[in-house]
């Protein structure tokens, strides 16, 4: 039975560790016949060793998503691999430590720019990397952390979600007439390495345990994982600018 990605090309970034949402949308795009690139930064050998454990052989190029040399030659490189993009996966997000942990009052601006920066403006300036590539257009997704709440720990993390959710918005408007859909899935926590660079994770992941309709598991990423590759699909051929929650429905439930 064919797969319902098969014959999509699609970007995948943020494969740092194989507990990550990332390393399982790329293994289900596989599964499911997507032919992949991976990106990586700041350590490319590090994504080479995860991606071996993919069920099939994938490329690794090292893109800093912040350095314009980079973007710049982005569109080339994953040209000579794969010809041209069905879909982008940006899985990326990064703030300095002074602006995480319960530090929100005493954050410099320095460091929540690099927040905002890597975390948010990025969705755009990948995007933008990568149209060249997507002449009959497409679909972006994201992952984003609800930016409806102000979380334990997460400090200005929560800021930048909630920017990467408005560029979601404004992308989708304006890539629209290019048949491009840019979506996003907020998922619920789970135990990768971004997350354990967040101080007092475990106070901010505890909300699920009380308050998620559906049992969430913190180390199971498949669900989210299955929801990007879902969205990358031609299954949702007129759904652009949307959050699909895959969080154990926590984002529908009061105290």
């Amino acid at each position: 039975m064919s797969g319902i990605l098969d014959g999509k090309r699609v970007l995948i970034t943020g494969v740092l560790m194989e507990s990550s949402i990332a390393f399982h949308t790329a293994k289900l795009a596989q599964e499911q016949g997507a032919e992949i690139i991976l990106t990586a930064f700041p350590r490319p050998t590090l994504t080479e060793r995860i991606a071996k454990k993919l069920p099939k052989p994938t490329k690794v190029i090292e893109l800093d998503v912040t350095n314009e040399e980079h973007l710049n030659r982005l569109a080339d490189v994953v040209g000579e691999e794969l010809g041209g993009l069905d879909g982008v996966v940006h899985s990326i997000g990064f703030a300095p430590q002074d602006a995480l942990g319960g530090n929100f009052l005493n954050t410099p601006f320095e460091s929540v720019a690099t927040a905002m920066h890597v975390s948010a403006f990025s969705l755009k300036s990948l995007t933008m990397a990568c149209l060249p590539l997507m002449q009959n257009g497409g679909s972006v997704v994201g992952l984003t952390f609800d930016a409806q709440y102000a979380w334990p720990q997460y400090d200005w993390m929560g800021p930048a979600k909630a920017a990467l959710e408005a560029v979601n918005r404004y992308m989708a408007r304006d890539l629209g007439k290019q048949n491009i859909r840019c979506n996003l899935i907020s998922a619920g926590p789970i135990g990768s390495m971004a997350a354990k660079s967040i101080p007092g994770f475990g106070e901010l992941a505890s909300v699920w345990d009380t308050r998620a309709p559906l049992e969430w598991d913190l180390k199971d990423p498949e669900p989210a994982g299955r929801g990007v590759v879902a969205l990358l699909s031609d299954w949702f051929p007129k759904t652009t600018g949307e959050i699909i929650h895959v969080d154990g429905g926590l984002h529908a439930i009061g105290a």
